[in-house]
């Protein structure tokens, strides 16, 4: 499905979702992957950063506050449970920074990157989903609005390796 597609029928679970199978299509990849290719467990990092920094900052600009302001104040702590768990992903997505695969650490820092990534899913989707879905039954203007903004910043991304998932 293109991104227009996407655009004028994709409701905003819906796109993130998305994201979430993405992103643990990578994990898996890099799970299985040989550990002497270290070019393929590289690429495979960068671009699950890439996806997830994406993810990340639609859900924090777009999401978060929409979730804000349409969520009964008893659901509004799993949006501040979801900021702090981002911030720890994208502390983790730094340390990739200054390291390269077969670095001491680098398969560490993955692994432990893809467990709270794979934790969060699980609560997003297990917990603050259907909430969202239950105080906003009209999903499609938001889910339009995060493909907006995934297109533009994907398109600034240095290498767009793949397609726009």
């Amino acid at each position: 499905m293109s991104s227009t597609q996407e655009k004028d029928s994709i409701d905003a679970i819906d796109v993130l979702t998305a994201d979430h199978r993405a992103v643990e299509s990578l994990f898996e990849a890099f799970e299985r992957a040989d550990e002497s290719d270290l070019d393929a467990r590289s690429t495979l990092v960068r671009r699950a950063c890439e996806l997830l920094t994406v993810h990340a900052m639609i859900e924090e600009e777009i999401l978060y506050p929409a979730a804000r302001e349409m969520l009964p104040d008893s659901d509004k702590t799993d949006v501040d449970e979801a900021l702090v768990e981002h911030f720890l992903v994208k502390a983790l997505i730094e340390k990739f920074a200054a390291m390269n695969a077969g670095a001491p650490g680098f398969d560490a820092t993955f692994k432990v990157l893809s467990e709270n990534v794979r934790h969060h899913v699980e609560e997003e989707e297990g917990e603050l989903f259907p909430e969202l879905r239950k105080a906003m039954p009209n999903l499609s203007e938001l889910g339009r609005r995060l493909v907006a903004r995934k297109d533009e910043l994907m398109a600034k991304l240095p290498t767009n390796v793949g397609d726009r998932t």
